[in-house]
């Protein structure tokens, strides 16, 4: 699914990241943690075609591409979806009609038919039923208004429609109450399947309960330090990050 091999990026003369091997199967959900200023948030930059930041060197393999070469609309369009971490706000997007042109774009490009209207609506109003969210919504623009919680919903819901082959969740636990996590968790977790696999990076162990990945890599200063299973993140939620980071130095 992912190769990541010798991946370094900098934005402007700061280097971020600085040698990054990681490897995602099909079907796996894999989370990336890490200390503030890691390079966590730039390697989900990067994967997803960010401009402002510039690879130096390595190689990223997706599904057999060079995901590099491609651009980020193409990124998309095979299967490549990013959650942000402070999802924006679109005055004058009506979220319906967002959602609608961004899902029948890939269905286009998968040479499957459009949804008219009333197709997608029907689409839409179940899977925001499923996330607990006002069908209201659907009409407003996009994130205009809306609270934390809500703007990190809709990401799901856009995630849910698009169905990608590899999903990046950047903190989109950040901010979010017991319950509004949980439904997040749930809308990632009935996405899982043998061709849908997730790089999730969050600070908290927290969401790792919902999603219990099947790798956890720790990332300090541009580089993985420590990879694991899914008890690595209940160590570092019980003792932090000092040890690991004093141990690769």
């Amino acid at each position: 699914m992912l190769e990541i091999r010798g991946l370094s990026a900098c934005i402007g003369d700061k280097e971020i990241l600085k040698g990054i091997d990681l490897t995602v199967p099909q079907g796996e959900i894999h989370a990336i943690m890490g200390p503030n200023g890691s390079g966590k948030s730039t390697l989900g930059y990067v994967l997803s075609g960010r401009e402002d930041y510039t690879v130096t060197g390595g190689t990223v393999t997706f599904n057999g591409a060079n995901l590099l070469e491609m651009e980020p609309e193409a990124r998309a369009i095979a299967g490549v979806f990013l959650a942000f971490q402070a999802p924006i706000e679109l005055p004058g997007v009506n979220n319906a009609n967002f959602l609608r042109t961004a899902l029948n774009a890939v269905r286009r490009a998968r040479g499957e038919a459009e949804l008219d209207a009333v197709q997608f609506l029907k689409l839409a109003r179940a899977e925001t039923k499923r996330l607990h969210m006002r069908d209201d919504m659907l009409k407003r623009n996009v994130n205009v208004g809306f609270s934390g919680g809500e703007k990190k919903r809709n990401e799901v819901l856009q995630m849910a429609l698009l169905r990608p082959k590899l999903a990046i969740l950047d903190e989109t636990d950040s901010g979010l109450d017991i319950d509004a996590l949980k439904i997040v968790a749930d809308g990632v977790n009935a996405l899982r399947s043998a061709e849908f696999s997730a790089l999730v990076i969050t600070h908290h162990q927290r969401l790792l309960d919902h999603l219990v990945p099947h790798r956890v890599h720790v990332l300090s200063q541009g580089r993985i330090i420590r990879s694991g299973g899914p008890e690595l993140a209940k160590e570092l939620e019980q003792s932090g990050y000092a040890s690991l980071i004093a141990e690769a130095a």
